[in-house]
């Protein structure tokens, strides 16, 4: 990945290092987004662990720059896309989020203290992205993803996806469909647009930034697909159960980058298909959204 051209936002917070105290308990303000929560069956609304976090200086590592780059083009593409007088937004305005970079646990500013087995997440309270980067260890070993530079702005790039639909209403969307049957399926509709933002995001990047080098999209649709809902529950030795699947398929997953970054079409006509339940019908039994969403 090249981001010698790329902006630096002024939105990134290291925190690593930093002692988080008191009892952690997520929850509030949205859809929490859960990876390794998955892998380590972490159920965010009933945490109760110990605070922690070491205290110190952030690691001179480099990696808040790479992350601020990271940013600078999340926040270039959407101000851009938002700008749009077609996209048909009406008076949503882009805000950029912050991105917070922790070790060990989080206190956040609407979703609680939370630690970083929950992975990376997008708290739609104080409109924030936060992440410990040694996630991409533990997705590299335990999930077979790739810690790859790319595959590491993918998945803050979905975790941006999150601020979008929070703004453009996508969120409350789904939110509302808590504790209803239909919650898993719109949990699924919600993951599968971000994924396709993500792709939207590396269309325009590429294109303003020239930021994609050889093997690049092959790490992103690696880490796609190792975080899909079967993929997950095969390397914890389960039988997958679509009725409890809440993210996607690999197979479903990596189709949503892979389209969003063909088309690089962030129009809300292209985003509304994705909670069109007549449009984009969804199969319970396989927990899939009908193919043709992808075309």
């Amino acid at each position: 990945m090249d981001l010698s051209n790329a902006p630096e936002s002024g939105n990134v917070e290291d925190r690593r290092g930093m002692k988080t105290g008191g009892m952690l308990a997520a929850g509030g303000g949205g859809i929490i987004v859960v990876i390794l929560g998955l892998l380590f069956g972490v159920d965010t609304g009933k945490l109760g662990l110990s605070g922690g976090g070491s205290s110190g200086p952030p690691p001179n590592d480099k990696y808040a720059k790479f992350a601020g780059k990271v940013v600078g083009t999340l926040e270039t593409v959407w101000k851009n896309e938002f700008a749009k007088a077609s996209n048909g937004y009406g008076n949503a305005r882009y805000e950029n989020p912050k991105l917070v970079l922790f070790s060990a646990a989080v206190r956040t500013g609407g979703c609680g203290n939370v630690p970083s087995e929950v992975g990376p997440f997008y708290c739609p309270g104080d409109k924030t992205m936060y992440l410990d980067p040694t996630f991409f260890n533990e997705l590299e070993k335990k999930l077979g993803g790739s810690k790859a530079e790319f595959s590491q702005a993918y998945v803050i790039a979905h975790e941006n996806g999150h601020h979008v639909q929070n703004l453009l209403g996508y969120s409350a969307r789904a939110d509302s469909k808590r504790k209803t049957k239909q919650e898993n399926e719109f949990s699924i509709r919600l993951e599968l647009q971000a994924d396709y933002l993500a792709g939207v995001w590396a269309f325009h990047a590429n294109k303003e930034f020239k930021i994609l080098q050889g093997g690049d999209l092959e790490s992103a649709l690696q880490t796609a697909i190792s975080i899909g809902d079967d993929k997950i529950t095969e390397k914890m030795g389960g039988r997958p159960t679509p009725e409890r699947f809440n993210h996607g398929t690999a197979e479903q997953r990596s189709k949503a980058f892979t389209n969003g970054f063909k088309t690089g079409d962030a129009t809300k006509a292209k985003l509304d298909r994705y909670f069109d339940e007549v449009a984009t019908p969804f199969d319970r039994h396989d927990a899939k959204l009908a193919d043709s969403l992808f075309r």
